[in-house]
C-alpha cells in the first residue's frame, strides 16, 4: 500500500476513534405541494453524525442494490478496503459500465491503487460524497448546508424550490429539498461528468449526465434501524469497530435511490446510517503526495522557485 493511502487510513482511524453540458430536469418529486413547515414540525438533524464505515453503501434488504466488493476480509467477512474489486456481474450495470468496474478491479488485483476523487483530493460527486465519515447539517428555512469532515467539502441544498429548466452541471449537482412529515427529501441532478475521476463509489462505477439521486433522511431508534445496522455489519468494514453497544441516541438513516439510464439497467437503492458524534470534530485535510501516487517519476505538482506572497 502506498504512502498516501497509508496516510489517509491513519487519518481515518484517528477520526473514527470517537463513538459513534446542461441537463433538462423536471421539478423534484413532491416539491410542488410540499409547502413550508413550521419550525416545530421540522425534524432536527443538527449536530455531527458519523457512519465510520468503508465502503459506506448498505445494500437493501431486497431488490437492486449497489456494486459491492468481491474481496472480503478474512477476519470478519466484510468488504476488504485494501483490495477494492467491484462486483462487475451486478445486473444493475450496463455492459460498458461493467467493463469499467472490472478494469478497476483488475488494477486492484495487480496491486495498483487506482485514482478516485478522495485519494486525489478532488470534489466528490453524489453519492460518492457519503464517503466522508462524518457530516454536520445546518438547517435553515431557505437552504440546508452540509459540512463534511474531510477536505473542507460543503454541499448546499435549496429548499422548496424546483430545479431550473436547464441545469448547469456542477461538482455536487443541483440539489433541492423539502420535508415530507419527519423525512427530509433531497433531489439531485446535474452532476458534472466532464471531470477527472467521475465515479459514484470506490469501485469506479461510472455515471453519465442522466444521473439522478433522491435521498430520504430520517431519525430512527435502534429497533427501527436494526435491519440496516445488521446489513451494514455484514457488508461494511468499520475501522474503529462496531457502534457502541450502549448507544441510546437516535440514528440518522439516509435511504437513497440512484437512476441513470446511461449507466444502469434499472434504478437501485442503498442506505447510509449514522450515529451521533458528540466529541470534537478533528480537521482532516487532503494533501498531494510529492512522492507520486501511482509510481510516477514526475507527477507534475506545481513548484515555485520563490514564495508568491
Amino acid at each position: 500500500m502506498n504512502v498516501q493511502r497509508n496516510l489517509l487510513l491513519l487519518l481515518i482511524l484517528a477520526a473514527v476513534a470517537s463513538p459513534a453540458s446542461g441537463q433538462q430536469a423536471a421539478p423534484a418529486s413532491g416539491e410542488a405541494n410540499s409547502g413550508s413547515k413550521s419550525a416545530a414540525s421540522i425534524p432536527d438533524f443538527s449536530g455531527i453524525w458519523r457512519h465510520g464505515s468503508l465502503p459506506w453503501f448498505v445494500p437493501p434488504a431486497s431488490g437492486p442494490g449497489p456494486v459491492t466488493n468481491r474481496t472480503r476480509r478474512k477476519d470478519n467477512g466484510t468488504s476488504d478496503y485494501g483490495m477494492l474489486v467491484g462486483d462487475y456481474t451486478n445486473p444493475i450495470l450496463q455492459p460498458w459500465a461493467a467493463e469499467v468496474v472490472k478494469k478497476k478491479g483488475d488494477m486492484s488485483l495487480a496491486g495498483v491503487t487506482y485514482a478516485n476523487p478522495a485519494n486525489e483530493c478532488w470534489p466528490e460527486p453524489v453519492p460518492f460524497l457519503f464517503k466522508h465519515m462524518a457530516m454536520q447539517m445546518l438547517q435553515r428555512p431557505d437552504k440546508i448546508v452540509m459540512l463534511f469532515n474531510e477536505d473542507h467539502e460543503v454541499r448546499y441544498v435549496r429548499m422548496n424550490q424546483p430545479h431550473p429548466a436547464k441545469v448547469t452541471p456542477s461538482w455536487h449537482g443541483d440539489a433541492v429539498g423539502h420535508y415530507e412529515g419527519d423525512t427530509l427529501v433531497i433531489d439531485t441532478v446535474g452532476i458534472k461528468t466532464d471531470r477527472p475521476f467521475a465515479m459514484i463509489d470506490l469501485f469506479g462505477t461510472p455515471y453519465t449526465e442522466k444521473l439522478h439521486v433522491v435521498e430520504r433522511y430520517r431519525l430512527l431508534d435502534h429497533e427501527a434501524a436494526k435491519g440496516t445496522l445488521e446489513r451494514a455489519a455484514k457488508e461494511l468494514w468499520r475501522p474503529a469497530g462496531p457502534f457502541a453497544p450502549n448507544y441510546a441516541d437516535k440514528y440518522l438513516q439516509v435511504d437513497f435511490t440512484v437512476e441513470d439510464a446511461g449507466t444502469f439497467t434499472t434504478p437501485w437503492t442503498a442506505s447510509v446510517i449514522y450515529a451521533r458524534d458528540r466529541l470534537e470534530w478533528p480537521e482532516v485535510s487532503c494533501a498531494e503526495n510529492p512522492a507520486g501516487f501511482h509510481g510516477d517519476k514526475d507527477i507534475g505538482l506545481p513548484v515555485a522557485a520563490k514564495p508568491d506572497f
